[in-house]
């Protein structure tokens, strides 16, 4: 869900089909049945691979084992929660590694515009949400505006 930001239900619901091992893309219908293709980075493919042969269901990439449909989104839900309360980290939702996927490519450099794309985001308004300033962003504006005024004293 962080490496490509997406939705818990788009996540759990992933079907075989929908990756694009060749291309490097997975094909995510959203919200709307949009169609959006997201970069698949080699590393989470290997994972997705590893995890789909754990269950040998070939309709979901995550497949509840017993009833053969897909994983839960209360499942993920669940475990999400015991890992943050296993580690200490309060008040975390799955839905907060979407935002953290939005927040790191607009840190990198990535244009709002792509963002809102890999997202899904009807408007660029539900987008903009993740224009504040975190550190790494701050610094960059510090230097930016440092060497604007270069020269001027």
């Amino acid at each position: 869900m962080y490496v490509c930001g997406l939705r818990i239900s788009e996540a759990v619901s992933l079907r075989p089909q929908q990756v694009d091992a060749q291309r490097g893309v997975i094909r995510i219908i959203g919200k709307g049945n949009k169609e959006r293709l997201i970069p698949l980075p080699p590393a989470l493919l290997t994972a997705m691979r590893r995890a789909w042969k754990t269950h040998g269901n070939r309709q979901w990439v995550f497949a509840a084992r017993p009833r053969g449909s897909h994983t839960s989104p209360r499942s993920v839900r669940g475990a999400f929660d015991e890992a943050c309360a296993r580690e200490n980290v309060p008040g975390l939702t799955p839905h907060n590694l979407r935002h953290g996927f939005a927040t790191r490519l607009l840190e990198h450099g990535v244009e709002l515009r792509v963002v809102q794309i890999l997202l899904g985001h009807a408007s660029i308004r539900s987008t903009e949400i993740y224009t504040h300033l975190t550190e790494p962003i701050r610094q960059q504006l510090r230097a930016k505006l440092d060497a604007l005024a270069d020269g001027l004293a």
